[in-house]
C-alpha cells in the first residue's frame, strides 16, 4: 500500500505535458550532461522520461521490481535545477542527474528508510544521510529508493539475494529467471535497465561489487572511511560504505567525487577530505601502459564461462601496455579463517549498531531493538514466506562490543586480510590485483538455493581496502565482471586503470530482458533444431 501511494504521488507530479526524451535512457551521465548544457534537453524532461520508464518497465513489462519508492519531489527539483542552469549557476558534473538510492539511505521528505522491512515502514525520518545531502549540493536530482535484499542481505543464512518483504524479488534485465546479487540488487538492477542515469548501493561484503558485476555495471567500493555512513541502515562499524554503481567508469568517479568527504558524526571518516580528490579528472586512457597488475587466479576452474571471460580480459590488458604477474592468492584455509571471522563479528557488530540506529527513529516505528524485530518477524507471516531469520538469532545472542573475545577476533580479521592483500599488492610492487568479479548469475531457486562460483570480495571487505568491478564480458547473455583491488585510499588509481580497460574493451551491452537464457536466438535453436 505505501509503496502504491508513494508512486502515485510521484506520477501525479510529473503528470503535465509529457516530453520527448531525445537522449538514450541508457546515456551516461556525462552525456546527459553534455545535452543539457547545448540545450538539448532538460533536467526535467530527462527526470519524466525516467519516471515513465520505470512505470513501464519495473512496475509491467518485465517487472523488474527495482525502484521501490519514486521521490514526488524529483520533476519539481529537476526544474529548480534547470533554472539555475539557465542563470548561469551549473554546480559541476551531477547538475541536474538523476541519482537513485538503496533503502538503506535516508533522505529527508515523505518517503521511509525501509531496508525492505515492513518493521520500518513508518521510519520517515526527516533527515538526509550525509552522503544524499552531498549529492544534491552537487545539484543531483533523487529520483527515487531502489529495492534491496532486506537488511542488507544479513537476517537469514538462506536468503534469497534481491527479495525484500516491502519490493519483493528485484530481477536480473539480462534474465530475468537469474539473480540480480545483492544487498544493493535494485540499485544494479535499474542501472542496468535504463531507469536513471546513476545510483548508489552500500557494501559490507560483496553488496555493490556483485550486483554491479551480475547486472553488466560499474560498482565501486571505496576504501571505508571515504564516504559517511550517518543515517545508513548498519551492518558493520568496521566494514560499512555506500558506493557508486554505474554504466560508466567516468559517472562512477564523478559520483565518488561528490559523496567523498570527512563527516564529524562518522569517526571513521577523519581522513577522508586530506585523501579525496577529483577522480573524474585523474581518469586516464592510457593507464594501463607501464602498469603491474597482479593476475590472482585462484577462481579458475570454477566455471569455464568465467575462465573465458577473464582469459580475454587479460588480452585487453596486456594490449594495453600492461605487465601482469601471475599470483597464486592466499590458501582456502587463509579465506576459510578470514569468512569465519568475519561473519561471527559481524554478528556482534549488527547487534550494535542496529540497536544503536533504531534508537534515533521516529516514535511510530515500533521496533526499537533487534530482539523487537525479531518478535516482529515471527508474528508477521510475509516477512518469513521463504527463509527465517537465524542471522538475527545468531546477533541477538551475541557479546557486547566491549567484548575482549569480539575485539581480538575483529583484529585478527582485519590483520589476515590485510596481509593477504599486501602480499599480492605491495610484495610484487603492483599498481593493483584482477580477478574475475562473480562467475554466471544462477538461477533464483528458492527450493535449492543459489550457487557461487567466488568472488574476491571478503578480502578487500575484511582490510577496508578498495574493490573495483567493470563490466568485462558475457557467459551465455549472463554478464561477468572484471575487479581491480588496491590498497587504501587508491580509487584514483583503480578508477583510471578501470576506465582504460573500459574504453579499450568496450565490454558492455544492453540487457534484453529476456525471461531465461534459453530464450537466445542461438540455445532456443540447439534446444529445438526442427
Amino acid at each position: 500500500m505505501l509503496r502504491s501511494i508513494v508512486l502515485a504521488l510521484a506520477l501525479a507530479a510529473a503528470a503535465s505535458p509529457a516530453f520527448a526524451q531525445p537522449l538514450s535512457p541508457y546515456a551516461s551521465a556525462g552525456e546527459q550532461q553534455a545535452a543539457m548544457s547545448d540545450g538539448r534537453v532538460t533536467s526535467e524532461q530527462i527526470v519524466r522520461a525516467y519516471l515513465e520508464r520505470i512505470e513501464r518497465i519495473d512496475r509491467s513489462g518485465p517487472k523488474l521490481n527495482s525502484v521501490l519508492a519514486l521521490n514526488p519531489q524529483a520533476v519539481a527539483d529537476a526544474r529548480r535545477l534547470d533554472a539555475e542552469r539557465k542563470a548561469g549557476r551549473v554546480r559541476g558534473p551531477l547538475h541536474g542527474v538523476s541519482v537513485l538510492i538503496k533503502d538503506n539511505i535516508e533522505m529527508a521528505g515523505p518517503l521511509p528508510t525501509t531496508a525492505g522491512s515492513l518493521a520500518l515502514s513508518a521510519n520517515v525520518t526527516g533527515r538526509d544521510a550525509a552522503l544524499v545531502k552531498r549529492l544534491t549540493d552537487a545539484g543531483a536530482v533523487i529520483l527515487g529508493k531502489t529495492n534491496l535484499s532486506e537488511w542488507a542481505n544479513f537476517r537469514s543464512t538462506r536468503s534469497i539475494s534481491g527479495w525484500s518483504a516491502v519490493g519483493g524479488l528485484v530481477r536480473n534485465p539480462y534474465s530475468l529467471d537469474r539473480t540480480a546479487c545483492g544487498s544493493s540488487s535494485g540499485s544494479g538492477a535499474a542501472i542496468a535497465a535504463g531507469l536513471g542515469a546513476v545510483a548508489i548501493g552500500t557494501e559490507t561484503d560483496g553488496s555493490v561489487t556483485c550486483p554491479a558485476a551480475m547486472n553488466g555495471i560499474v560498482g565501486l567500493k571505496p576504501t571505508v572511511g571515504l564516504v559517511s555512513r550517518t543515517h545508513v541502515v548498519p551492518i558493520s562499524a568496521e566494514q560499512d560504505t555506500a558506493g557508486p554503481m554505474t554504466r560508466t567508469v567516468a559517472d562512477a568517479a564523478a559520483l565518488l567525487s561528490a559523496i567523498a568527504g570527512s563527516d564529524p558524526a562518522d569517526p571513521a571518516t577523519r581522513e577522508a577530505d586530506a585523501k579525496k580528490g577529483d577522480y573524474l579528472k585523474a581518469l586516464d586512457r592510457n593507464a594501463l601502459k607501464g602498469a603491474r597488475i597482479g593476475v590472482w587466479h585462484g577462481f579458475r576452474g570454477r566455471s569455464v564461462h568465467t575462465d573465458a571471460v577473464f582469459d580475454q580480459a587479460l588480452k585487453v590488458l596486456e594490449a594495453q601496455g600492461a605487465t601482469l604477474v601471475p599470483l597464486a592468492g592466499p590458501d582456502d584455509t587463509t579465506l576459510a579463517r578470514i569468512g569465519e571471522l568475519e561473519g561471527d563479528t559481524l554478528r556482534t557488530e549488527f547487534k550494535a549498531g542496529l540497536n544503536t540506529y533504531l534508537a534515533t527513529t521516529p516514535t511510530d516505528v515500533k521496533s526499537r531493538t533487534l530482539a523487537d524485530l525479531i518478535a516482529f518477524n515471527a508474528a508477521e507471516p510475509r516477512e518469513t514466506p521463504l527463509f527465517g531469520q537465524e542471522i538475527f538469532e545468531a546477533a541477538q545472542a551475541k557479546p557486547p562490543i566491549t567484548d575482549p573475545a569480539y575485539i581480538e577476533k575483529r583484529a585478527t580479521a582485519r590483520r589476515m586480510a590485510r596481509e593477504a592483500l599486501d602480499n599480492m599488492l605491495v610484495k610484487n610492487n603492483l599498481v593493483a590485483v584482477v580477478a574475475p568479479s562473480n562467475g554466471p548469475a544462477s538461477i533464483v531457486d528458492p527450493v535449492n538455493g543459489s550457487r557461487s562460483f567466488g568472488s574476491p570480495s571478503s578480502l578487500p571487505a575484511v582490510s577496508g581496502y578498495p574493490h573495483l568491478t567493470v563490466p568485462a564480458g558475457y557467459a551465455t547473455g549472463v554478464p561477468i565482471g572484471l575487479s581491480f583491488l588496491g590498497v587504501a585510499w587508491s580509487e584514483a588509481k583503480l578508477l583510471a586503470l578501470g576506465y582504460a580497460y573500459e574504453q579499450a574493451s568496450k565490454a558492455r551491452r544492453e540487457p534484453e530482458f529476456l525471461p531465461d537464457v534459453g530464450a537466445r536466438p542461438e540455445i532456443a535453436r540447439a534446444y529445438d533444431p526442427r
